[in-house]
């Protein structure tokens, strides 16, 4: 499916089923997320409502009446210290992979980090996810941490690519 025209907004609850059904397209595949079982809707409800648009947003992609996909920013750590540190997920629709819907959303993130006060970003990736890794050294990303098998994923183990950027004030 082509990606024509889009607009980003933040979430609404009514957008979370959506966001769940994106999440959970990429689970078989072993190669985006940890979690080895589908999610509910129920399930996610507070890690929805941990989102605000002043500081850690969350994200929708829409284009005419598909939500494309999605972006979050969550705390990197309860501690203080790293307020102005967030950890950032993408997730696309599969119908959308490969149409430059994730650099959109890269290119929204850096932008609005100076708004939210946040001048670190940080990605958790599999070492085994090429295409993330790829997306965000396109924007800049470098490796800042490496965990050598730290998952295990029906029997293989699996490394975790810590991926960062510092993000200039405008």
């Amino acid at each position: 499916m082509a990606l024509h025209s889009y607009r980003i907004d933040y979430a609404v609850k009514e957008d979370l089923p959506a966001i769940v059904d994106i999440y959970n397209s990429t689970i078989s595949g072993r190669t985006v997320t940890a979690d080895l079982e589908p999610i509910t809707v129920e399930s996610r409800m507070q890690w929805f409502e941990e989102h605000a648009p002043d500081r850690h947003p969350l994200w929708v992609m829409r284009s005419e009446e598909h939500i494309v996909g999605w972006m979050s920013f969550q705390r990197f750590h309860e501690r203080a210290a790293y307020d102005a540190t967030a950890e950032i997920s993408i997730y696309v629709d599969e119908r959308f992979r490969g149409t430059g819907a994730g650099s959109i959303l890269v290119a929204k993130a850096i932008e609005e980090c100076p708004r939210l006060g946040i001048s670190n970003l940080v990605g958790l990736v599999f070492g085994h996810n090429k295409p993330s890794l790829g997306l965000l050294t396109k924007f800049g990303f470098e490796q800042w941490g490496f965990l050598p098998g730290v998952a295990e994923l029906d029997g293989i183990k699996r490394d975790l690519v810590i991926v960062g950027r510092k993000v200039e004030a405008s």
